[in-house]
């Protein structure tokens, strides 16, 4: 890991800048991440305000103070400010790599993803989601950005169970499907942060309305994890900070493989009689 030396660290001099203008619980945190800016950058925004013992609350005003609308946002300058850009793509690759030695560290990445999120897989929580998927009225699917695409694979997917299911990424979307849901619903929130506003907002919707919650993230402290009842947690080996998770999407996925695969040994003759009905259907249409 290579740490830049020649440019100046400019969310660190907005901070130093700022000092006069901040509260004491905002100099507190100000300090800690002077201090440690290469571990603040794989913090969501729940574990940096436990670790400072300040409020979520504080750490949005901060932000705000130095001129960034979120912590999200202050994180990605706070990084290229840290490291060169390459090294927020992927840490271990280096620029003189060849393509074999680049799909080799990519690969061992995910792998090593993986098998560290098999070791702290519960499976309780497994068994509650595939119990409460099945004995869903519906399914509702929200993720946005790169955990759209996760979300129209398990609505895909789990339209084969015969259960009404629909992915939004679309926020408006989001919140429209969360009002409407009620006791026997559930919702499945995909994200890796698990900060996500937007999907957040819908989610307590939902929650609200007395929609089981299903949450599929990489962070256990996060706020998205605190309100969900059943918590699908990943390891993403994201070892230098990046504005898109790489490991993770796949780690996501591999639940909702575990997932679809349990409920499918659950109930077999229901879902092979649908997919029976799903076969003939695509065949009429195939030349």
């Amino acid at each position: 890991m290579t740490i830049r030396e020649s440019k100046a660290n400019v969310c660190l001099a907005l901070i130093h800048n700022m000092h006069h203008s901040l509260t004491k619980s905002e100099l507190k945190l100000a300090e800690y991440i002077i201090s440690n800016p290469s571990e603040v950058i794989h913090m969501t925004i729940t574990e940096l305000a436990e670790i400072t013992g300040t409020a979520e609350a504080t750490i949005s005003r901060f932000c705000k103070k130095l001129g960034f609308p979120r912590f999200q946002s202050f994180k990605i300058e706070l990084a290229s400010d840290l490291y060169e850009p390459f090294e927020s793509v992927y840490n271990e690759v280096n620029p003189d790599d060849s393509i074999d030695i680049i799909a080799s560290k990519v690969f061992q990445n995910i792998t090593e993803a993986l098998h560290d999120t098999l070791k702290i897989v519960n499976a309780e929580s497994l068994d509650r989601a595939i119990t409460a998927i099945l004995a869903a009225r519906r399914i509702e699917v929200y993720g946005t950005g790169g955990s759209a695409p996760i979300a129209i694979d398990v609505e895909h997917r789990f339209s084969r169970f015969g259960i009404p299911v629909r992915a939004y990424a679309d926020q408006d979307m989001q919140a429209i499907s969360a009002s409407l849901l009620s006791p026997g619903d559930v919702v499945i929130a995909i994200s890796h942060t698990g900060s996500n506003q937007s999907v957040l907002e819908s989610v307590k919707i939902a929650k609200e309305n007395g929609a089981t919650i299903i949450s599929i993230t990489s962070h256990i402290k996060s706020p998205l994890s605190q309100i969900s009842d059943i918590i699908l947690n990943g390891v993403a080996k994201e070892i230098n900070y990046r504005s898109e998770a790489m490991s993770s999407r796949l780690i996501h996925l591999a639940f909702i493989d575990v997932l679809y695969v349990g409920a499918m040994l659950r109930q077999p003759d229901r879902i092979t009689r649908n997919m029976q009905k799903i076969r003939q259907c695509i065949a009429k249409r195939r030349i």
